[in-house]
């Protein structure tokens, strides 16, 4: 995804008492910032400056303007003077955009020799940026703050982690989940309020029976699969018996054909994500896994056995992870490793593991699967990558959503697993195994998570602000006696929203 497509507007707020020369000065100087910001790699999306702000009048048309522009991802306020911020509550009150408050101030160091009032005047964003604070904190308003010099590293790499995490709330507020069949008989966590989710968050989720996608998969013809199946032997490694005639190199095509039948469906529909059931395969050959993992590779969200709500969340991590090192998968908690000094978990699901994580060039086999009563299905194997990451996973918890996030160390298999033929990940999870799963299961958390070596858990704490919902972060400080606690007074305050 380009996220140079997405606008970020850059409003430098001020107020018409202090003359001509020194509103230049604010409109000069908040140029130079935009056209820097516009130019460093660290911003991915495209700085829009927009005239300064001095009016209450003109702060509400450009919010009106900010919400009516489907290319504005997000707006960045900043107040380089005093801007009393009654001026600002029609235009906050209306913005439906996300929103950063950047404190900062042009210049870096204060020149002692020369310093006066006229100085004073224009320079006083530790005055105006606290008065731009309380009636974001009156109103309530979610936010993202950042603090400090405008030209410092840290400061772009966090308005960026902002940017990106926007983008995915843009690309979230237009996208459509596809849902062949339902979800998992019996199962609780994959259910939800989609109308609630579709205000929340802006998904679309619909089904579409899996007679429409076999009906699709029936058209496409060999010459097609084997177009797809060149192209899978010049990015991933074939087993011997793929490349030749055969009940394994079928089985390939199978899966090419299903994942052109289910590109092209997701395309026709605009859609970002989807799921697929084991329970529900008539008029497929195969469970849907090379497919699922080529179209998570290529940003694509994913859930499976039904899983809307995780699908969503990986094509919203997906666009955040946009040109950034490491990858982004759904994801699934196995089983245990409790050697003690020595507790993993494995993570991996039946088939459906995103290669973007792999730490090595994937191999693509043909095994039994031995649930949904299907031909053995091709699928990709291989391990994830060393590293830290972080899992993270959405639940309804009837009267509202809530992201729990669990920060990992991703640790080198060294045991070889012949006989576990899928793509897998072993990790770490902080504060310690016990301490996380503990943390993990009093959240609610589910046993499907987004596995995201790219992003960290910033993004998904800025993703929850955004949409108004609570964030859970379990990491090396977390005691799970003290989040049970956490989590009960939450309840008090999220049930007064």
């Amino acid at each position: 995804m380009n996220l140079k497509q997405f606008e970020f507007w850059f409003i430098a707020g001020s107020q018409d008492l202090y003359g001509e020369e020194t509103l230049k000065k604010v409109a000069e100087h908040a140029r130079i910032m935009a056209d820097e910001f516009k130019n460093d790699p660290l911003l991915p999306g495209t700085v829009m400056l927009k005239p300064t702000a001095i009016t209450p009048a003109a702060i509400r048309r450009l919010f009106e303007e900010a919400n009516a522009s489907p290319a504005c991802a997000g707006v960045i306020t900043w107040m380089h003077t005093f801007s009393p911020s009654k001026m600002w509550i029609q235009g906050l009150a209306i913005n439906r955009k996300p929103l950063l408050h950047l404190h900062t101030q042009f210049n870096r160091d204060i020149p002692w020799a020369n310093i006066d009032m006229d100085f004073m005047n224009l320079n006083q964003s530790a005055h105006g940026d606290r008065e731009h604070g309380f009636i974001h904190a009156r109103m309530r308003l979610p936010r993202k703050v950042v603090a400090g010099f405008w030209q410092d590293a840290e400061v772009r790499r966090r308005m960026g982690v902002w940017m990106r995490t926007a983008a995915a709330r843009a690309d979230g507020m237009n996208s459509v989940i596809m849902r062949f069949g339902d979800n998992m008989r019996e199962v609780a966590v994959t259910e939800g309020d989609k109308v609630e989710a579709q205000i929340k968050f802006g998904w679309q989720t619909n089904t579409w029976g899996i007679g429409d996608l076999a009906s699709r998969y029936a058209k496409i013809n060999d010459k097609q699969a084997e177009k797809l199946a060149a192209e899978y032997e010049t990015a991933y490694k074939l087993v011997p018996e793929l490349k030749q005639p055969g009940k394994a190199r079928n089985a390939l095509l199978e899966q090419a054909k299903i994942e052109i039948a289910l590109k092209e469906m997701l395309e026709a529909e605009h859609a970002g994500a989807f799921t697929t059931s084991f329970q529900d395969l008539h008029g497929l050959p195969q469970l849907p896994g090379l497919a699922c993992q080529r179209l998570m590779e290529q940003g694509y969200g994913f859930g499976a056995e039904g899983d809307w709500k995780q699908s969503m969340l990986t094509r919203a991590a997906k666009v955040m992870a946009t040109g950034l090192p490491g990858g982004v998968s759904f994801m699934e908690d196995y089983t245990y490793h409790l050697e003690p000094g020595n507790e993993v978990a494995l993570g991996a699901h039946m088939l459906e593991v995103c290669p973007s994580i792999a730490g090595e060039k994937p191999r693509i086999e043909v095994h039994p699967l031995g649930i949904g009563g299907k031909a053995d299905p091709a699928r990709m194997v291989f391990d994830a990558a060393p590293g830290p990451a972080v899992l993270a996973t959405l639940i309804d918890l009837g009267s509202r959503f809530r992201m729990i996030v669990n920060e990992i160390e991703a640790v080198k298999i060294e045991k070889d697993m012949p006989r576990l033929p899928v793509a897998r990940a072993l990790w770490r999870p902080w504060p310690s195994m016990t301490g996380a799963a503990e943390a993990w299961i009093l959240a609610g958390g589910t046993h499907h998570s987004i596995y995201a070596s790219a992003l960290t858990s910033e993004y998904f704490r800025d993703w929850a602000e955004m949409s108004g919902i609570e964030c859970v972060l379990i990491d090396r400080n977390t005691k799970p006696e003290r989040l049970r606690d956490e989590l009960r007074w939450a309840e008090a305050y999220w049930s007064g929203r």
